[in-house]
């Protein structure tokens, strides 16, 4: 316990300063900073007269709805840890969640059926929610008057979903010096001077990215767009008209807008910070963004473990450093990066090994995984389970995931699918590529491409081998080239190698218990 305010109270205070100003906007739900501050108080009271403790944890399962951030600041007004799981999740790893999290309470949305079916198995757990018609008393119906926040809470903590790039995901846990930092990080860009944001998020509160992107908004006294669902015709429309200064978009998203018919005629001008991240660009696709929206463009890397890593903005082509377009950047903030080998030493400049990070918002600990944290958490240190190295001004480049690399028996030395995704996606005719690991008797693994083709295109898989064999090397070249409408995206809008390792295995039955096939 502490007698001191949490960063909530800190941030209710900044809010007040704010004045009148629109601070989040939901289709045509609009409210101000003073609004917000009142929604957050007396959701906390609410909480409290339907039995939720200070310190209680709370099972939340929302879409990325305006209720969102109003809720997660009023549980942690209450010192509750809020306990964030995927609304688009498999009710297999939703059931191993609930087992895990051990909830007091569940908080969901009443027009979201999935939440209904799992109030429903929640034997002994009381069921509240955020609007009427759900299994449990509404939320948002209490009239009354806002009781004080006790001043005596314990510190907030939050356990926020991975994206599920690397298997099952987890419950990744943050206590209250994650959101300190975001606080933190909030102050300075106050304080250099930059333009309020208007910003477009499709990042949902239950991820580690959805969390500093809606908060960090609030607290520099911009406006937040909360969108649930990816319309590339939608987001260029909104861009135009609300006169948006920033956003976040992954590679596919990103690909989307670049292809789109309406993209020539919308207006991108006001654009200050056009984020791009969740997984590597190809650098054909990114020369073609710097032309149509200019410097805005700002590369950035994270995970949900440690959520800013690096930055790459202004983002140009830079002919005395062309391969920059391949870079995510340097460190951001307080964050220091580091390139280690098996064996935890620090590799020189140049030489690719496990990327480590320390940074003041990385992760405490996987709920109920002490052994699964003592891998990936080391004397403060978080091991990315990304390769890449680091050049010598600084910049961070990434060539793969850990469990990604592709291992050929033939030479023995591994070689990575992001440098053969980027040729593949450097031909014209050529839209989105994913490359992953598939098992063969002689080198071991080989590299098996999964290739988008524009419309019209004639390029035949041949010639695609040919292009990564003579602009890497025959090591490199893919045994197969498959042309596929699409490439399959997990939750998080990113290329799910998981799947397309699981669409090898069915066409090819009889590998599925050789290296390469999933886990």
């Amino acid at each position: 316990m502490t007698d001191r305010p949490n960063y909530v109270h800190e941030a209710l205070d900044l809010f007040a300063g704010f004045g009148d100003r629109e601070a989040l906007v939901a289709g045509d739900r609009r409210l101000t900073y003073p609004q917000v501050a009142a929604e957050v108080r007396g959701l906390a009271a609410a909480l409290r007269r339907h039995g939720v403790r200070p310190g209680a944890a709370v099972l939340v399962m929302l879409g990325n709805t305006l209720e969102g951030p109003l809720l997660q600041l009023a549980l942690h007004l209450l010192g509750c840890r809020s306990m964030w799981i995927a609304p688009v999740t498999s009710r297999r790893e939703i059931d191993e969640f609930v087992a895990l999290a051990e909830p007091e309470v569940f908080v969901h949305d009443p027009r979201d059926p999935l939440g209904g079916q799992l109030a429903a198995g929640l034997a002994g757990v009381p069921v509240l929610c955020l609007g009427p018609g759900g299994a449990g008393p509404d939320l948002t119906a209490d009239g009354a008057e806002p009781e004080p926040s006790p001043a005596d809470v314990p510190a907030p903590e939050s356990f926020l979903q991975t994206s599920g790039t690397t298997g099952t995901p987890k419950l990744v846990h943050h206590r209250e010096s994650f959101y300190r930092q975001v606080l933190a990080l909030a102050a300075d860009f106050r304080g250099a001077g930059f333009p309020l944001l208007r910003h477009l998020s499709h990042s949902p509160m239950w991820l580690a990215s959805g969390q500093i992107t809606t908060l960090f908004n609030l607290f520099t006294g911009g406006v937040l767009f909360l969108r649930e669902r990816w319309d590339p015709a939608a987001f260029i429309a909104t861009v135009d008209t609300e006169r948006l200064t920033s956003t976040f978009v992954t590679p596919p998203m990103l690909y989307e807008v670049l292809d789109h018919p309406d993209l020539p005629g919308a207006d991108f001008s006001a654009m200050f910070m056009f984020n791009v991240g969740a997984g590597p660009a190809a650098p054909a696709r990114l020369r073609q963004a710097i032309a149509r929206f200019g410097p805005c463009l700002r590369i950035v890397y994270g995970l949900s473990e440690a959520v800013v890593i690096c930055a790459l903005p202004g983002l140009t082509e830079d002919p005395e450093h062309p391969e920059r377009l391949r870079s995510c950047g340097r460190p951001y903030g307080d964050v220091t990066v580091q390139i280690r080998d098996a064996d935890g030493r620090v590799l020189p400049a140049g030489v690719d090994g496990e990327v480590w990070v320390r940074t003041k918002l990385s992760f405490a600990g996987y709920h109920g995984q002490p052994e699964l944290t003592a891998e990936s958490l080391v004397d403060g240190w978080v091991r990315t389970r990304d390769i890449g190295h680091l050049d010598a001004d600084g910049f961070l480049y990434l060539v793969d995931r850990l469990q990604d690399r592709i291992l050929t028996r033939q030479r023995s030395w591994p070689i990575y699918s992001r440098p053969i995704e980027d040729v593949l996606a450097g031909h014209p005719e050529v839209r989105a590529a994913a490359v992953i690991g598939v098992p063969d008797p002689v080198a071991g693994e080989l590299p098996h491409a999964y290739v988008v083709p524009a419309p019209g295109a004639t390029v035949t898989g041949d010639e695609l081998i040919a292009l990564v064999s003579e602009e890497l090397s025959e090591t490199w070249a893919p045994g197969a080239v498959e042309f596929v409408d699409a490439l399959p995206l997990n939750r998080s809008a990113k290329v799910d190698k998981r799947a397309l390792r699981a669409r090898y295995a069915a066409a090819h039955p009889a590998d599925t218990d050789s290296v390469g096939t999933p886990a």
